[in-house]
C-alpha cells in the first residue's frame, strides 16, 4: 500500500528500492549521499524481501559487485557522489558495453578534486558525455524533489531493463539532503529465477544441464566484430533519444525569455520565474527531466519564440552547451552559475537574467 511520510531524499531512495524489489545494493560510504546505505542497513531488507545489502571494501569493489550482479540478470544498484564515481567509471563503461541493466546514484557534491561536501551540478558532463572509456551513453535522470527521487528508482530500473543499459539518478546535494512528504510506492515483489530466466534470457546463469551456457564479457579482439557491437550500441542510443526525452515547462506559453535548469536549481528558478512575472517580464522555465537523452526538441522549440535563453546550474557552465547545440536558430544564450557548492537564490537568478539581457 502507498505511504505518504516525511524523509530524505537519500532515505527516500533506500526505501523505494527496498519496494521496487532490488535484489542487490553494493555502496561505500561518501558526504552527502551516506544516508541511503545507512537506511538500507537500518530497514535490513534481506530480512524481508530479501535484498543484499553490502558497504563494499571501495567504490571500485561496489561497481563490479553490480556488474556481476547484473550480469545474471538481478536488479542492482550503487550509490555514490562526485570522486566516487570517478572511480566507478571503468566498471560502468563495462556495464555499458556488456548491455545490462543497473542503477547508479549520484548525489553530486563540489570539485574538481575532493572538493566541498556542499551540493553541486558539476558532473554533468561526467554522466551525460559518458565519463568512462569508450563510446557509450547512460540514461541520465535528473531529480528535482524527493518525491522523484523515489519515483525515478522504479522509473530508472524500468528503463534499464528496457534497453538493457545503465541508467544514472544524476541528483544534487540539495535534493538528497533536503527533507519532503513523499508517497512511497507500493512493494513489488522480487522476481523469481524462473521469471529472470524467462525474461533476461542473455543472463549469465552458470550451466543447466542441456543448455549452454551464456559467457559475458566485454573483450573482443576482432576490430570488425567491436566495430560491429558499437554501431549495435550507437543505434539503440539513436532509438532511446527518439522515445525517452523528457522534460517539464512552467509558463512557457507566452515567454519571452527563457530559463533552462535542471535539479535543485529548476525549484530555484520557478521562483525567480514568479518574480520576473510580477515584474512584467514574460519569463518561462523549461526542466530536463532527462539529461541524456536531453530534451533537443523542447529547446528547439522553444527556442524559436523566446528572445533570449538564460542556462542555470551549479556549475561553471556545462548543460549549456546542449542548450545551444539544441538551436537551430541564432538566439543570445547566456549562463549563470555558482561553484564551490554555494546555492544561489532566486533573487540572484532574476537580477541575472535582467543584467544578461538589459530588461
Amino acid at each position: 500500500m502507498e505511504e505518504v511520510t516525511l524523509m530524505k531524499g537519500n532515505e527516500a531512495i533506500a526505501h523505494a528500492a527496498v519496494r521496487y524489489g532490488v535484489d542487490g545494493y553494493f555502496g561505500y560510504p561518501i558526504t552527502p549521499q551516506s544516508e541511503i546505505l545507512e537506511t538500507l542497513e537500518e530497514l535490513m531488507p534481506w530480512q524481508t524481501t530479501g535484498m543484499v545489502v553490502l558497504q563494499a571494501e571501495s567504490e571500485v569493489a561496489a561497481i563490479n559487485m553490480v556488474y556481476g550482479g547484473a550480469a545474471t540478470g538481478k536488479a542492482c544498484m550503487t550509490s555514490s557522489s562526485s570522486p566516487g564515481i570517478s572511480l566507478k567509471q571503468e566498471g560502468i563503461s563495462y556495464i555499458a558495453a556488456g548491455e545490462l541493466p543497473a542503477l547508479i546514484i549520484n548525489c553530486m557534491r563540489g570539485g574538481p578534486g575532493l572538493g566541498t561536501i556542499q551540493p553541486s551540478q558539476s558532473d554533468y558532463f561526467q554522466a551525460t558525455k559518458g565519463g568512462g572509456h569508450g563510446d557509450y551513453h547512460l540514461i541520465v535522470l535528473a531529480p528535482a524533489s524527493v518525491q522523484e527521487m523515489a519515483d525515478f528508482v522504479g522509473l530508472g530500473f524500468d528503463l534499464a531493463y528496457k534497453y538493457r543499459n545503465p541508467v544514472m539518478m544524476l541528483a544534487d546535494g540539495v535534493i538528497g539532503q533536503m527533507m519532503e512528504r513523499v508517497k512511497l510506492p507500493e512493494f513489488r515483489p522480487r522476481r523469481t529465477d524462473e521469471e529472470i530466466a524467462r525474461e533476461c534470457p542473455w543472463a549469465v546463469t552458470g550451466r543447466p544441464e542441456g543448455r549452454k551456457p551464456n559467457i559475458m564479457t566485454t573483450l573482443e579482439l576482432v576490430p570488425q566484430a567491436m566495430e560491429q557491437h558499437n554501431l549495435h550500441l550507437q543505434a539503440k542510443y539513436r532509438l532511446i533519444e527518439q522515445n525517452e526525452a523528457r522534460a517539464e515547462e512552467f509558463h512557457t506559453d507566452d515567454a519571452e525569455y527563457l530559463i533552462v535548469a535542471f535539479g535543485c536549481v529548476a525549484r530555484i528558478c520557478q521562483k525567480a520565474v514568479e518574480e520576473a512575472r510580477a515584474e512584467g517580464i514574460k519569463v518561462g522555465l523549461l526542466r530536463p527531466i532527462t539529461l541524456w537523452p536531453f530534451p533537443t526538441e523542447e529547446v528547439k522549440r522553444l527556442g524559436r519564440k523566446v528572445k533570449g535563453i538564460l542556462v542555470v546550474e551549479l556549475n561553471a557552465g556545462q548543460m549549456i552547451e546542449d542548450v545551444r547545440l539544441s538551436l537551430d536558430t541564432i538566439k543570445p544564450v547566456h549562463h549563470f552559475g555558482r561553484m564551490g557548492g554555494i546555492v544561489m537564490d532566486p533573487d540572484e537568478v532574476f537580477v541575472a537574467l535582467k543584467e544578461k539581457f538589459e530588461l
